[in-house]
């Protein structure tokens, strides 16, 4: 059974099989990622509520990833000559805390950095509306430069799932991209899984199965039954 819906003007097909949930999807037009995709078992969600955890992979699948800094003037020098948008405080107080402009904003970047030196000031110049859907920026140190910031967001992937009686317990994140060899692949495959592993009480009891995928292709089973 296939599910068909459009999403902020882009095409996304859904397919549930077994009870389990698979997606698929082209990001930004142009890469196609290798995902990864878990299915989990023995896990009580009445004791169990949430997975969450990011680590940061050897090579970055996530290449195509729309970055913008909010930026002090030493940052914001570094931003022209490698390529990067970044605001300056003068231009996070335009927003106004509007709500719809910062949405409007959010829906332009995949990610956001801050200079350490303004990412305090982030809730009060756009208010809440990134914390609340999961993109208030990382911060940028002094020290740190932007362009090593954002090979470091490339690199990085999360496991976030909300455990919910009923609901298939499956989760996928993106773990290379069809231009790396199968050697990197394989790096950052290892290392994705054994950080799963570790968030999880069981371990590998609570791992039933794992596949591995491109963006639009057929999955592959790995792991398990």
């Amino acid at each position: 059974q296939w599910y068909q819906r459009r999403v902020h003007g882009k095409q996304w097909y859904q397919r549930r099989v077994h009870g389990k949930q698979w997606y698929q999807r082209r990001v930004h037009g142009k890469q196609w990622y290798q995902r990864r995709v878990h299915g989990l078992k023995n896990i009580d969600p009445a004791r169990e509520k949430r997975l969450n955890g990011s680590v940061v992979l050897p090579m970055p699948p996530k290449t195509k990833l729309r970055v913008c800094v909010f930026a002090n003037a030493k940052h914001a020098e570094e931003c022209g000559p490698a390529g990067v948008d970044c605001l300056l405080v003068e231009d996070l107080r335009k927003f106004k805390r509007n709500k719809t402009k910062v949405k409007a904003l959010a829906k332009q970047y995949d990610a956001f950095i801050a200079s350490s030196t303004l990412i305090r000031q982030v809730p009060r110049l756009l208010g809440p509306t990134l914390n609340k859907i999961g993109k208030f920026p990382s911060a940028l140190s002094p020290n740190e430069k932007v362009e090593k910031k954002i090979i470091e967001l490339q690199s990085t992937i999360k496991f976030q799932l909300k455990f919910k009686a009923g609901m298939p317990m499956a989760l996928a994140c993106a773990i290379g991209n069809v231009n790396m060899s199968q050697e990197q692949i394989e790096t950052n495959l290892t290392v994705a899984v054994n950080f799963l592993v570790s968030l999880l009480k069981k371990g590998w009891q609570n791992i039933k199965r794992i596949h591995i995928k491109s963006t639009m292709g057929p999955p592959q089973r790995i792991f398990g039954i």
